[in-house]
């Protein structure tokens, strides 16, 4: 089958690499003039880390294997710990932080992408789209990986039914040597000023947010430009390395936290979404790249039935969007976080990590 797919994220690449695979035609078309490797990092779960290896897409020289997730107190005190190799030898597959430029340019190797040509106008019961360089491309299928601001999903849905969260993220990397930059723990700290995560990402580099609400009047502080020292007020006196890591902050990358709700059905005719297009999440769950991946992998062997890929995923991925919507990282009451055993909470994890992946729902 030739299949149409807009939008060169993780999702549209994924499926394009899956696809190719398959030995089905994809040709994949991108508004950004060239590969989307902004932002930070993300975490892959061992569903995903099954997928990018059935993509033969090998993940072992990029990124950090971690093996726990802990939660701290401000003042340094662990509060919890989640034991991830649990997960692992429970899947069979590792939990790995990698840089998104990274994993973009991993899912991008060998698959064709016309870049800088964005999709003006789609007809989903064609399988058409008019691209800006006036082309009409046409396939057996089409899919909107388009992210949130989908243009295939506004000829599906009629608009963007994505509403702001309430939080906003500043994020980015410093290389400013640290324990955790050379450990395998994932940390969260938090409290009433918000929450401040650190992940070792490979290279030397440490992964570095700050989750702040926002402001009634502003919701934004993308135009301020005293940001870096607000965020340096905000979290002074944290635990190490928390200071030094503030005192490296320079452009820090903006991420406003959007959430939607999630239809059973996605598309019409011979056309679908796949990634943010269908799915717009906060990033409190870590899910976003991983259900994009998910969807990849599931549409790759479902060409022949489209509304029952949609009916499959929405199932699953509601579950972590709908948690994920409510916000539980950041408005978690933390003091209580250390009042459950550690190997209690790791259970109850593990278990999440399987019902949140259609991939180890169906293979393991």
């Amino acid at each position: 089958m030739r299949v149409i797919v807009i939008g060169a994220g993780v999702a549209g690449l994924a499926l394009a690499r899956g696809l190719l695979h398959a030995g089905h035609e994809a040709e994949v078309y991108e508004e950004a003039p060239e590969p989307r490797t902004a932002g930070g990092s993300v975490t892959l779960w061992p569903g995903s880390t099954a997928i990018l290896r059935e993509l033969r897409a090998d993940h072992a020289g990029i990124g950090r294997r971690l093996e726990t997730l802990e939660s701290w107190a401000p003042d340094g005190r662990r509060l919890l710990t989640v034991d991830l190799t649990a997960a692992e030898r429970r899947y069979g597959h590792p939990v790995v932080h990698v840089a998104r430029s990274e994993l973009v340019e991993l899912l991008a190797d060998g698959v064709p992408v016309s870049y800088g040509v964005p999709a003006e106008h789609v007809v989903p019961e064609r399988a058409e789209a008019r691209l800006s360089d006036g082309r009409t491309v046409r396939g057996d299928v089409l899919v909107g990986a388009d992210g949130r601001r989908s243009v295939v999903r506004r000829a599906l849905w009629g608009g963007d039914p994505a509403e702001l969260s309430g939080w906003v993220t500043w994020q980015g990397f410093t290389t400013a040597p640290t324990a955790l930059t050379v450990g395998r723990r994932a940390v969260m700290i938090a409290d009433t000023n918000g929450v401040c995560g650190l992940i070792p990402a490979g290279e030397g580099r440490l992964l570095w947010w700050f989750d702040v609400r926002s402001a009634p009047g502003r919701p934004f502080w993308d135009d301020d430009p005293h940001v870096v020292g607000r965020l340096r007020e905000r979290f002074r006196g944290w635990a190490d390395p928390v200071p030094a890591v503030l005192e490296t902050i320079e452009e820090p990358g903006f991420f406003p936290h959007h959430r939607q709700p999630i239809p059973t059905v996605w598309g019409r005719g011979p056309t679908t979404l796949a990634g943010d297009s269908a799915h717009t999440m906060p990033p409190a769950m870590a899910q976003g790249a991983n259900q994009a991946l998910e969807d990849a992998w599931l549409l790759a062997h479902s060409l022949g039935d489209l509304r029952a890929y949609e009916r499959r995923r929405s199932k699953v991925v509601r579950r972590p969007a709908r948690l994920a919507a409510a916000e539980p990282t950041n408005t978690a009451q933390r003091p209580a976080a250390g009042l459950l055993p550690d190997g209690l909470v790791t259970r109850l994890y593990t278990v999440l990590l399987r019902r949140y992946s259609t991939y180890l729902l169906t293979v393991s």
